[in-house]
């Protein structure tokens, strides 16, 4: 979405970390570790939260995605320990071991009803340059990040910020922001669907989750005025169906919903080639490029060109 393409690929651990990496985290947090291995958050938790809580070891893990990924329950390490260790991890996790991301992964809970709480946090690597954000800071553009943003670009080109506990949390900070930042970005990151129930393969969970989001978004839709563009989408698959093999991320293409109160009538985006041209469109809305994408804000223009000439033609992004 941020124009962003790696020329080689973040390492994955089908198998776990090697000794190298584990043996100088344990040495520099001064405990032993266990885990380290692919897993799902929420089961890796029921299997070694007990372990956890009786030796004190943080459980280490991963999964599809190039992760190293720190669990602790709250009362056992302490919230500021975990992100110490999680600095610690990301200072180590460099050169050929060069993750995309140290993720500190708090909970809390009795034995046997353990729950992760929303105090998680992202340690990403530095974005190459030039991304998105850098193009809207360079014309002094104002970036509103909410939710996981401002972690997933190491705070880089987010003037302002808000943490979100839910999607219920996140869409109530939005329409916030909406009514109080008049121009400028406004990117937002709603992470149950992917946390919650893609993960976890809960359908049922997934389907009530849609609907909630579809009924705070009509609310949402009736405050855009005829100048805001509002996208929709996700940055990767995420199946719910329990029939797939796996609970990581999947490569099916995902929805692209754009909707400007001002845009004149439907058009059909197609079958894009890459999820940069969101930020192309973005960029080019500021009147900046990014490195890749191809921006469809012209086929704003042209259906509002059909719809009415009285309309003002090239909307700002909210």
């Amino acid at each position: 979405m941020a124009g962003i393409w790696l020329a080689q690929a973040f390492p994955v651990y089908k198998h776990g970390f090697p000794p190298e990496i584990i043996d100088a985290f344990e040495k520099r947090i001064g405990r032993k570790t266990i885990g380290n291995k692919p897993a799902s958050g929420t089961e890796i938790i029921k299997e070694l939260g007990e372990e956890h809580v009786r030796t004190g070891k943080p459980i280490v893990y991963t999964s599809g995605d190039s992760v190293f990924q720190i669990a602790t329950h709250e009362d056992v390490i302490p919230i500021a320990e975990l992100y110490r260790m999680c600095g610690i991890a990301r200072e180590i996790l460099d050169g050929p071991h060069r993750v995309g991301r140290v993720i500190a992964r708090p909970f809390t809970g009795a034995i046997g009803n353990f729950k992760r709480t929303p105090r998680r946090h992202d340690y990403a690597v530095d974005p190459p340059k030039p991304m998105l954000l850098d193009v809207l800071a360079e014309k002094n553009v104002p970036v509103f990040g909410i939710g996981k943003i401002h972690d997933i670009y190491n705070g880089r080109g987010v003037e302002q910020y808000i943490t979100t506990t839910s999607n219920t949390d996140g869409m109530e900070k939005l329409t916030i922001a909406l009514r109080e930042q008049p121009d400028g970005l406004i990117f937002s990151n709603l992470v149950d669907f992917d946390m919650l129930y893609g993960h976890r393969k809960d359908v049922e969970g997934f389907a009530n989750s849609l609907e909630e989001f579809d009924a705070t978004l009509g609310d949402f839709l009736r405050l855009l005025t005829h100048d805001d563009l509002l996208m929709i989408t996700a940055d990767h698959g995420c199946d719910p169906d329990p029939r797939w093999e796996t609970t990581d991320h999947s490569r099916e293409y995902v929805p692209i919903l754009a909707y400007s109160p001002g845009g004149g009538t439907g058009v059909n985006l197609g079958s894009r080639s890459t999820l940069a041209d969101m930020g192309q469109t973005v960029a080019e809305n500021f009147g900046g490029k990014i490195p890749h994408g191809t921006s469809f804000l012209n086929l704003f223009r042209k259906s509002n060109e059909t719809a009415t000439s009285a309309r003002v033609s090239d909307p700002f992004l909210s």
